[in-house]
């Protein structure tokens, strides 16, 4: 037996203890390529942050985080992907910066629906199981 025949059978129907509207249901949705993180919500940050600013400097200033760990995240994901994701320009004297390739705009976009829809599917099955 499946453990949700099992529980079919043998529990009643009233086991919770506390109020059911103190649950929130909590879920994650990323890509892997060959069992390793290519692209998710972190990433995907970091991408809206360098569109909001123009600097992975600026970007990772913005999200709390070193450059370094920024520009590492661009990096491996631009590697699983096999994709170039920023166009970077050397500082100067007019500073450096960063601009999405026209890819990692499309990734962006596809990804922020993939986690929407996901979402709004999770969200719709658990008040459909737990009826809040």
């Amino acid at each position: 037996r499946s453990i949700g025949e099992y529980l079919a059978i043998s529990t009643p129907k009233k086991i919770w203890k506390m109020p059911k509207a103190c649950l929130r249901i909590k879920s994650k949705v990323w890509l892997e390529k060959d069992g390793e993180l290519v692209f998710g919500s972190g990433k995907a940050a970091i991408l809206k942050a360098v569109f909001e600013t123009g600097s992975i400097n600026k970007a990772a200033k913005k999200l709390g985080m070193s450059y370094r760990h920024a520009w590492s995240y661009i990096n491996s994901a631009e590697e699983r992907f096999g994709e170039r994701l920023l166009i970077k320009t050397k500082g100067g004297n007019s500073g450096g910066g960063a601009v999405l390739t026209e890819y990692a705009k499309i990734m962006l976009d596809e990804f922020g629906r993939l986690e929407a829809e996901a979402r709004e599917f999770i969200n719709r099955r658990y008040r459909e199981i737990f009826g809040t």
